[in-house]
């Protein structure tokens, strides 16, 4: 069902974007918040709010410069539903003031050739220069066209409950389009973004949001039924679900974060999956004494670091305009002690996973390089090996997943084990 355009629902959007581009708090949570106030908003009319807002956020250099100068919220909004919706004067037609036609005409005719490369890739100048760096030139502007592009929706089926292909046949059944996954046995790629929280599957526990990339990860720990396995940075435990699963709800699982909220957001969905292992525990900081107790025992630890975000700019387009070089600096500082903390939680022959789910290299590699250097009764396994055991094919010895070229969001992981 698609919206009405009205000077109404414009308005609506309007008063949206002036509250995300002070940038104070996360977009979805702003977003969020606003319908929460405005519950006249349908379905449909809050879609429309939220992708054109997003486009504004996504494509913000560029459109900013079709602007030519007159910048204001209305104006961004009429250029990206001209250039990324590609609507013409007649749908603008209901809001469109005497002589933006003109003025609009000529903004969205605008050449992007002659922009600089950075305002082309709508990024922030020091985010390009970085990526060209890794990535040369002309993959940093693939990379940004697919970060530019709002992500599918994926879910990841809970195996204790359904297989895959009976979750495939029921939406078939309901008329919900779907299909398998390109790389996670458990994946299931939407091709539209229907209201799924009432779906009786979704309420049963038989499957639950996750990024297909995020679903690697658990690949990659490859936790076994009965072993104490530990999600180090659990967060709302999306990760955490799907290593109890794999662990066929055996064993210990323990899943930690700072964040009480976070913590208690994973409750209503462990009840949900049906999973009875998993430990939730709230702690201060990495070198909490309910870590250390821990110390040398656990079989597992996954470390889904706190990181700049990058990689999942598709979703959370602000990112790229909240954060900068110094937060990224002072990010690596705290993953590079989140990670030696966690390590030590390894048993002898105890396997460690280093994951974030950013772009930079200097959260990455870097991190796993200086981590390695400084703990030599650790080795690096190769990730390509890890994930063929489980039919899944992605090369290279530490995973490097991004949307361009695997349709995920971006992602960075090594697979580090405790010499026996």
């Amino acid at each position: 069902m698609k919206a009405r355009f009205t000077p109404a629902l414009f308005a609506h959007a309007e008063a949206v974007l002036g509250q995300l581009l002070n940038f104070e708090h996360p977009a979805d949570a702003v977003v969020s918040r606003y319908f929460r106030a405005h519950r006249e908003l349908g379905h449909a009319d809050r879609a429309f709010v939220a992708e054109t807002v997003f486009a504004v956020l996504r494509r913000g250099r560029s459109l900013e410069a079709r602007c030519a100068g007159r910048l204001s919220d209305r104006k961004r909004l009429l250029v990206a539903l001209a250039v990324t919706r590609g609507w013409g004067q007649r749908e603008l037609a209901p809001v469109l003031k005497v002589g933006e036609a003109e003025w609009l005409a000529a903004a969205k005719d605008m050449d992007e050739s002659d922009m600089p490369p950075a305002v082309r890739c709508d990024l922030p100048d020091w985010l390009y220069d970085k990526l060209a760096e890794q990535f040369g030139a002309d993959e940093v502007a693939a990379l940004a066209a697919a970060l530019n592009q709002p992500a599918p929706l994926d879910l990841r089926v809970n195996s204790l409950k359904m297989d895959r292909d009976a979750v495939l046949a029921r939406f078939a059944a309901d008329g919900i389009a779907a299909q398998p996954g390109l790389l996670s046995p458990l994946a299931v790629r939407l091709a539209d973004k229907p209201a799924l929280a009432r779906h009786p599957l979704f309420l049963e526990g038989a499957f639950e949001v996750q990024d297909e990339g995020s679903q690697l990860l658990g690949y990659l720990l490859d936790p076994k039924r009965g072993e104490m396995v530990v999600d180090f940075c659990a967060g709302a435990g999306g990760k955490t679900l799907l290593l109890g699963a794999l662990m066929r709800n055996t064993g210990r699982l323990y899943a930690f974060d700072v964040s009480a909220k976070r913590l208690a957001n994973l409750k209503p969905r462990l009840a949900r999956s049906g999973l009875s292992n998993v430990h939730p525990v709230r702690i201060e900081h990495e070198r909490d004494t309910k870590i250390k107790r821990l110390a040398g025992k656990a079989d597992r630890v996954l470390v889904d670091a706190p990181c700049s975000g990058l990689g999942t700019l598709r979703r959370n387009p602000d990112l790229k305009w909240r954060q900068s070089e110094a937060s990224v600096a002072e990010l690596t500082q705290k993953q590079a002690a989140i990670l030696a903390a966690a390590a030590k939680l390894a048993r002898p022959g105890g396997r460690v996973v280093y994951a974030t789910c950013s772009l930079l290299r200097e959260e990455n590699e870097a991190i796993v390089a200086a981590f390695l250097a400084a703990h030599p009764d650790f080795t690096l396994v190769p990730a390509d090996a890890a994930l063929a055991r489980h039919g899944i094919a992605v090369a290279g010895g530490m995973l490097r997943l991004l949307p361009h070229r695997q349709q995920t969001d971006g992602f960075f992981a090594a697979v580090l084990e405790r010499r026996s």
